[in-house]
């Protein structure tokens, strides 16, 4: 039952979105399309759709770092305690639903994803699916073309682009951590920075190219958000900076100054 609402709910809608795509590549490519390139516009509309949520977890993120915070307190003084421990922990969660709650949304909109794209690329473009595709959808011909930029087979693994992720994901990190107007830890560096990246290498390595060029465009979206983030948000300093400083009068100005 569940099976059969994913496939007809997330699924299918976007498998015939893809093959949308692919067919229109295909007429302003003079019968050349690229699944690759698809691949790449269905990231680019997910991100769009997935664009509230994103903001939603911008918005909660000083919740959970303090969650977190307050996890840790607990966990140093009742390290010797730990059914007292685990149940202060509860107390915490319980005082927190919404930043519980946001998480686990959070988590099952990336397993969805995640099992949308496992089977576009395990079953969909190798044609088993094409009785999911709306009947007043274009004909499109098949098999399609897996082969992205005339040298990366989506339907197999490539080591060049899972080299490519994981480099992305060593420069989204250090961006994170060097634009967050929260300090990091030194444990926090290292996961993010060093452990993930090299995980996610090992993780991903044998997962067909196909999956790895949609995390490459995720992760390159990323980092230009951020990026983006990072400058408004030290443009509204310096805003706020020039406004605060034409407010004050000049004789304090000076005294500020020298101080």
């Amino acid at each position: 039952m569940l099976a059969h609402l994913f496939t007809i709910i997330i699924y299918q809608p976007f498998f015939n979105v893809l093959v949308f795509f692919y067919w229109m590549l295909g007429l302003v490519s003079n019968g050349q399309p690229d699944m690759g390139v698809a691949v790449i516009l269905l990231t680019i509309l997910i991100r769009i759709i997935l664009l509230p949520i994103s903001l939603m977890q911008d918005q909660s993120e000083e919740d959970k770092r303090n969650l977190a915070s307050r996890i840790k307190i607990l966990e140093d003084e009742l390290a010797d305690e730990p059914i007292k421990l685990r149940a202060e922990k509860r107390k915490l969660f319980h005082a927190s639903p919404r930043v519980i709650a946001g998480e686990l949304f959070s988590l099952t909109i990336q397993v969805m994803i995640s099992l949308m794209l496992w089977r576009i690329f395990s079953t969909g473009l190798e044609g088993r699916d094409l009785h999911l595709l709306y009947s007043f959808m274009p004909d499109v011909p098949t098999p399609y073309n897996l082969v992205f930029l005339g040298t990366f087979d989506l339907a197999h693994t490539s080591f060049i682009l899972n080299l490519i992720q994981s480099l992305l994901i060593f420069v989204l990190e250090t961006l994170s951590i060097y634009t967050s107007p929260y300090p990091s830890s030194r444990s926090e560096v290292v996961r993010l920075q060093l452990v993930l990246p090299v995980v996610s290498f090992l993780v991903f390595m044998f997962l067909p190219a196909g999956k790895k060029l949609f995390v490459i465009t995720t992760l390159s979206i990323s980092i230009l958000i951020t990026l983006y983030k990072y400058i408004r948000r030290r443009f509204q300093d310096y805003k706020t900076l020039v406004e605060e400083r034409e407010a004050t009068p000049p004789d304090e100005q000076v005294v500020v100054e020298v101080k």
